[in-house]
């Protein structure tokens, strides 16, 4: 087998299992919001995905960690690399996190993200896993910068950068800063900061200072 048809064959290999753990998050997110988080067990989520325990087992540890990897994107590093392909080329890192946001931070996202935050209130055992899925956000964010970076900023500048801007979006989620999220209207939250505003005064922050 040539090297071009192995590394097709992982391609698509990694393709299948990241199609499968998608659709066991979303059939265990789905139970979560129907049922409240002690309302099912594992069985019920290969059940609905229509797949079988073992393979639930070779993507999550329990259903908690199904539940709160919905709220993960799985954009592909194709995406990435168009994003960064696009950018000017006076652009800093701080112009790439913007716009790596605006990709990731869709309003079925930040949906998601606001019911899994309530969903721990009822249920501790979920919160662990909901810091490590906005944890992996984080992470995933802060390697594109380091390579858009390429050296040119001090060791541990990009880690700064995405756990700032990371960490500001916490209080959009629990709900202690009043912010219209995409796909909320003024009625349902009246006299709140659009989060397209909230997005620029931070980094208006971020750019200038405190």
């Amino acid at each position: 087998m040539r090297l071009s048809d192995q590394m097709n064959k992982q391609s698509l290999r990694d393709i299948k299992r990241e199609a499968t753990g998608i659709a066991l998050a979303e059939a265990a997110f789905k139970l979560a919001l129907e049922r409240g988080m002690d309302g099912f067990v594992v069985d019920d989520i290969v059940q609905i995905a229509n797949y079988s325990r073992r393979t639930f087992a070779n993507h999550f540890s329990c259903k908690e960690e199904a539940v709160a990897s919905a709220a993960i994107t799985f954009q592909s590093s194709e995406e990435a690399d168009q994003l960064i392909a696009g950018m000017p080329d006076d652009s800093s890192p701080l112009d790439l996190l913007y716009r790596l946001l605006q990709m990731q931070l869709t309003a079925e996202l930040l949906w998601k993200l606001r019911e899994l935050i309530t969903l721990s209130k009822q249920s501790p055992s979920l919160e662990p896993y909901i810091l490590n899925a906005l944890r992996h956000l984080q992470k995933s964010s802060q390697e594109i910068l380091s390579d858009f970076a390429n050296g040119r900023y001090p060791e541990g500048y990009t880690h700064l950068l995405a756990g700032a801007v990371y960490g500001a979006f916490m209080p959009l989620l629990d709900g202690s800063l009043n912010v219209l999220l995409p796909g909320q209207t003024s009625e349902e939250v009246p006299g709140a900061t659009t989060f397209d505003q909230y997005l620029n005064n931070m980094f208006g922050y971020l750019r200038q200072g405190f």
